[in-house]
């Protein structure tokens, strides 16, 4: 009777600590708003270029061999690599907190108990043997495995486990958006250096006309018809011109060497492709519909899991106000004499202890470490929402920027048309006395301000191709690394 009472009181014990511990104070939450505009402007077209490998995306056999080395070669992918096996190491570990840890241990001490104490009086009248006393000091000699176990009774390591998990997952969508951004700025970069080769052959082209018009003038002047002020102004602008092209040379060089740099090697000419910069036709993108871009962009599916971990860190932080079960056992042999060390069933030893904690006193530490949670869960939540709403207005912004470009494009392209037929007709007005070395020269500058404007309308149309395909989340898809 009286040991079911005892019994009684320690369950009262327990529920009282239960109910006390269990009172999580409330938070304010959100949920993250995943709805998307139904198309881009009025398309309804499904089929997105995110699918298409960047192998088959970029044609250029040149091109696709420096993002290949890239790929094996560059820095920061391979530190974005690293932090995926740190996040991999780190689900290791939350996995093993809520196994039972098990050890093996073995010691030896020496205990001299004074004499006149309780312990030492009860020593001193003890035998270990008929006619043999309580060694003084008593040594103390163990071998056997001790377990301790944390029951997991409130989901707190199971759900540290799956956040671990979570975090590992988005670390492998950061090491996918690096590839994306990485194909993409190689891509770029040398789409920007075919143009550099194209300036810089037009400007050599120029030279040439802006010389033979010099020397037009040269003879004019011998002939009395201009003065030679409209030699130097032409003088000056060969010279301008010749200025040009190591100016251009220059951007040639850095742009060379950025892409070595994403390529992990030093300086070296980049190889590329001779054909004319002015025939290439950026290649056609399929936009497919918004929705997509939750599957396809590796930041949002990034975004999305770190939203998840947060969202289990939260469980964490409120299973901390709920009492903890703790089972600790040992089992072993232990003797105050090596030579009785072994000795069974006399030597063995074993315990089985349970014990059941609510926290009481450091609340106000749990509750903080609660709330904590709770912000980094709602940060998660919009950085979410930013990152989809971001993600679209990248594609729409390339679209109609794909879309205003070819209509420059053409503009552009008739102008040149016009400004080069307009350098002849010049210089043979010139001839004829019929127009001033100021209509040639201006003629001449023109065309060539044309040309360079052309030549960076096609870069940019490249640029926004291969921009939209990183938008929609294209370069990553079956890539090996």
């Amino acid at each position: 009777m009286m040991l079911s009472r005892k019994y009684r009181y320690i369950g009262l014990a327990c529920l009282s600590l239960t109910y006390a511990a269990c009172k999580t104070p409330a938070l304010k939450g959100k949920i993250a708003d995943r709805t998307v505009p139904a198309g881009f402007s009025d398309s309804q077209d499904t089929i997105s270029t995110a699918q298409v490998k960047w192998k088959e995306f970029f044609t250029d056999p040149y091109l696709t061999a420096l993002i290949d080395t890239a790929l094996k070669n560059n820095q920061e992918l391979n530190i974005t690599l690293e932090e995926i096996e740190i996040a991999r190491n780190e689900v290791r570990a939350r996995k093993g907190e809520y196994l039972p840890s098990v050890g093996i241990g073995a010691g030896a001490g020496l205990d001299k108990v004074a004499r006149y104490t309780n312990t030492g009086a009860m020593e001193a009248n003890t035998e270990i043997k008929p006619g043999k006393e309580m060694p003084d000091p008593l040594a103390d000699y163990r071998l056997g495995l001790y377990a301790n176990w944390e029951a997991d009774i409130w989901g707190k390591l199971h759900n540290a486990k799956k956040a671990a998990v979570a975090r590992y997952l988005s670390t492998v969508e950061g090491r996918n958006f690096v590839i994306t951004s990485l194909v993409a700025e190689i891509a770029n970069s040398y789409y920007e250096l075919l143009a550099l080769d194209n300036q810089l052959e037009i400007v050599k082209k120029n030279m040439a006309i802006q010389q033979n018009a010099l020397e037009i003038v040269k003879l004019e002047k011998e002939s009395t018809r201009v003065t030679e002020l409209a030699v130097r102004k032409f003088e000056a602008e060969v010279l301008k011109t010749r200025s040009l092209q190591y100016d251009i040379q220059q951007q040639i060089t850095e742009t060379e060497n950025r892409i070595n740099f994403l390529l992990a090697r030093y300086p070296q000419p980049v190889s590329r492709n001779g054909q004319r910069f002015a025939e290439l036709v950026p290649a056609a993108v399929h936009a497919g519909i918004p929705s997509q871009l939750l599957a396809n962009r590796p930041d949002i599916r990034q975004a999305e899991l770190m939203l998840t971990a947060a969202q289990l860190d939260v469980k964490v932080a409120r299973a901390q106000f709920y009492p903890s079960v703790g089972i600790s056992a040992s089992v072993g042999y232990r003797a105050f004499n090596p030579a009785y060390l072994l000795r069974t069933p006399e030597s063995i030893f074993y315990s089985l202890a349970g014990d059941l904690v609510a926290p009481l006193v450091n609340r106000n530490a749990i509750k903080a470490a609660y709330y904590s949670a709770n912000a980094k869960q709602l940060q998660a939540v919009y950085n979410y929402e930013r990152t989809i709403l971001n993600a679209y207005m990248e594609v729409a912004n390339q679209l109609a920027k794909i879309n205003n470009l070819e209509q420059s494009y053409d503009l552009k392209s008739k102008q040149v048309e016009a400004l080069t037929q307009s350098i002849d007709i010049s210089n043979d007005l010139f001839k004829s006395a019929r127009a001033d070395y100021m209509e040639v020269l201006m003629t001449q500058r023109d065309a060539l301000e044309s040309k360079f404007e052309l030549i960076e309308t096609k870069k940019q149309q490249l640029n926004a191709v291969v921009n939209i395909y990183q938008a929609l989340g294209g370069g990553w898809v079956n890539t090996d690394r």
